[in-house]
């Protein structure tokens, strides 16, 4: 089930980027085979991880010359295959793209690094953080007048990484279609977070992008695009940015509209009077504290105010929204995000668990042409669990 069934794709076992383009592609049906370390004692992470469901896993010791020719043969019928390893790292262990592509010409090879395979900083050490500093993203999210926040690692593993890889791949895998040959997709973080700054850009080319952290309307500078405190402790995000919104905004939490008619948006022709914002921001949050979170969803819901009480992640699956779009699933006792986006025809099947680390290493040698006595004796030399 799903657009992807049929497709054989091999994922070079990692954490991170790696793992959520292999979740995305198993979720749309793709045949995922997750190669696993040897040390690997369940998964890569946490047990059940959602970021390694629906896959098989095979674990090999990839230090191992023999355990790098199984890598090799399950390529060569596959349609795509994706590591995460620093650069030159796939091609000292023996299975880099020259030697695949050889094999498999129509292979689509993925690589998804931080700074990319080629560069000065390609063999550098970074996280999520780093990618994200240096594509200007960072920079720009943060208390008015603070320091830069980190969004968790959103940005540059997932959307900026991972996304982008899924992407890559599926667009290469279409791309084969018509000339019949394979290639390597460079997916780097720094850059798919510089694809995610496309406003930004466009927002600096017309002036309108502040240097100081904070300061721009859609990082919170704007009081009319931000969160507040209610009387629980909790948590409303309001994001009233266009003229009736905003118009709406005011009109339910009290505030005269006429005192700060001109404080939101109203076109290039009519800017915003920023320097009502303090007054306005001072009105907005004695507004929210005099009531909970609960009872301002209950007042504003169906308004168009641009609305949403700031959940934590133990009550998403609770909302009536998900719950309506099963959006958030439970798979053996662990809430996670259902599969994404969704298909009129080609619906996508319920995701599976996690599966332990090399719990199908047999099955998966046997179906590249291993024998059972082949199978036996690489187990008994360490090279596959």
């Amino acid at each position: 089930m799903g657009p992807l069934a049929g497709l054989r794709i091999i994922e070079l076992g990692g954490i991170g980027p790696g793992p959520f383009c292999g979740m995305m592609l198993a979720d749309m049906g793709a045949d995922v085979v997750r190669i696993d370390r040897m040390d690997a004692v369940s998964t890569e992470t946490t047990p059940n991880d959602p970021l390694l469901r629906s896959r098989t896993s095979i674990a090999l010791d990839l230090r191992q010359p023999r355990a790098v020719e199984v890598v090799l043969r399950l390529a060569d019928d596959a349609a795509a295959l994706f590591e995460g390893f620093r650069p030159g790292v796939a091609e000292r262990l023996g299975c880099g793209p020259e030697v695949c592509l050889r094999r498999n010409p129509k292979l689509v090879y993925g690589r998804i690094t931080g700074w990319g395979q080629e560069g000065p900083l390609a063999r550098t050490a970074g996280h999520d953080i780093n990618y994200i500093a240096l594509a200007g993203a960072l920079h720009a999210i943060g208390p008015p007048g603070g320091k830069p926040v980190p969004p968790l690692n959103l940005v540059g593993d997932f959307g900026g990484g991972g996304m982008l890889l899924a992407f890559g791949l599926v667009c290469a895998l279409l791309e084969t279609q018509r000339s019949g040959q394979g290639q390597v997709v460079d997916a780097a973080m720094v850059d798919g977070t510089l694809a995610q700054m496309a406003l930004s850009f466009g927002m600096l080319a017309a002036d309108w992008f502040p240097l100081q952290t904070g300061a721009s309307t859609l990082a919170g500078a704007a009081p009319f695009y931000d969160t507040y405190a209610t009387a629980d402790g909790r948590f409303v995000a309001i994001g009233a940015l266009e003229a009736k919104f905003f118009t709406r905004l005011l009109e339910l939490t009290g505030i005269p509209p006429e005192a700060f008619a001109d404080a939101g948006f109203r076109g290039v022709s009519q800017p915003m009077n920023s320097a009502k914002w303090p007054q306005l921001r001072q009105r907005l949050e004695h507004a929210f504290r005099q009531k909970t979170r609960d009872q301002w969803g209950a007042i504003m819901a169906g308004t168009e105010v641009c609305f949403a009480p700031v959940l934590t992640l133990q009550e998403v699956h609770d909302h009536p929204h998900h719950r309506y779009r099963d959006a958030v699933i439970e798979v053996d006792g662990v809430w996670q995000n259902a599969p994404a986006p969704r298909f009129s025809r080609s619906r996508t099947a319920r995701p599976t668990a996690a599966p332990e680390a090399g719990r199908d290493t047999a099955a998966v040698l046997k179906s590249c042409g291993y024998s059972p006595a082949a199978i036996n004796e690489l187990q008994q030399q360490g090279i596959v669990r």
